[in-house]
C-alpha cells in the first residue's frame, strides 16, 4: 500500500473519531448544563437511579446496495451486485454479513481475458450512541469486516508488439484463486418509514494476499475493487427492510 493511500485512510479515520468525539462531548456538556444546582453546604442526598428503559427486541435487516445497478448501467467492462444483512445483538452491537457477485472483461488491443467472482464478508457494526427509544433504530456506526472472494479467470491471450522482430502472440491458461481482505467501515442509517431503512457508508479495504494476483490481476473484483491494488476505497448506499419481533 502506498504512503499516499496510508495517509488518506489515516486522515479519514482520525477525522471520523474526532467528529464523533466532538458530538459526544457536546451531548455530555448539554446534559451537565441542564442539571440542577446544589448548594455547597447542603448534605449529599442519594437520589434513586432513573429506571432503565427496556429496549429489548430482535431486528433482522436485509437490503441491497442500490449504487451497484446504477454503476452497472454506465459500465461496459464490469458489473456487480451486492446484498447485506445484519442482526441486532445488544448494546448497539450488530452482526453483519454481505455478499454478491460480479464479472469483468479486459479487451485491450494486446490483452484479452474475462474474470468472474463471488464474495462474502462477515463482521460487526457498533453504533456510537445508545438508543433512547424502543423505536429508535438509526444512528452513526463504525464496523469491521473480514472478506473472501472466489475468482475464476479465463484463458488470456496477449500480443507482444515488436517493430524490429515482429509481433508475438501467446496465451496464459485460465486460473482459479481466492482473495482475502479486511475492511474498516463507518456510516449512517435512518428509518424512513415503518421498517424501511436507508443508509450510506464508506469503506477502507486492505488486501491480505496480494501475491495471488502477481501473474495477471483481475481488472475488477466484485466486493473489493481493482485487482491490481493492495488497498481500495469505496462508498455504498443501501436500501433495506427491517423485520422486528419482541424478545421473550
Amino acid at each position: 500500500m502506498s504512503i499516499q493511500s496510508t495517509l488518506r485512510y489515516t486522515c479519514i479515520l482520525v477525522f471520523s473519531f474526532l467528529l464523533f468525539g466532538a458530538i459526544n462531548a457536546k451531548a455530555q456538556v448539554a446534559a451537565i448544563d441542564t442539571m440542577p444546582m446544589v448548594p455547597a453546604d447542603s448534605a449529599v442526598i442519594d437520589t434513586p437511579k432513573a429506571p432503565k428503559i427496556e429496549l429489548g427486541s430482535h431486528q433482522l435487516t436485509i437490503g441491497i446496495n442500490i449504487l451497484r445497478p446504477v454503476i452497472n448501467a454506465y459500465s461496459t467492462d464490469k458489473y456487480g451486485y451486492e446484498f447485506a444483512a445484519d442482526y441486532y445483538l445488544k448494546n448497539e452491537l450488530y452482526l453483519a454479513a454481505e455478499g454478491g457477485w460480479g464479472t469483468s472483461t479486459v479487451t485491450y488491443t494486446d490483452l484479452k481475458y474475462n474474470t468472474s467472482n463471488y464474495f462474502f464478508r462477515a463482521g460487526f457494526n457498533k453504533y456510537l450512541f445508545p438508543r433512547q427509544d424502543a423505536k429508535d433504530w438509526g444512528g452513526l456506526f463504525m464496523g469491521l469486516r473480514l472478506a473472501t472472494a472466489g475468482i475464476d479467470r479465463s484463458a488470456a491471450t496477449y500480443t507482444v508488439i515488436d517493430s524490429l522482430w515482429g509481433n508475438n502472440t501467446g496465451s496464459l491458461a485460465g486460473k482459479s484463486f481466492n482473495a482475502y481482505w479486511m475492511e474498516i467501515t463507518a456510516g449512517v442509517r435512518v428509518e424512513l418509514y415503518k421498517g424501511l431503512m436507508a443508509g450510506w457508508n464508506i469503506r477502507g479495504k486492505f488486501l491480505l494476499n496480494g501475491k495471488s494476483f502477481n501473474d495477471l490481476s483481475p481488472l475488477y473484483v466484485a466486493g473489493y475493487g481493482r485487482g491490481d491494488k493492495t488497498s481500495a476505497f469505496d462508498f455504498n448506499f443501501y436500501l433495506s427492510y427491517a423485520v422486528r419481533w419482541k424478545r421473550h
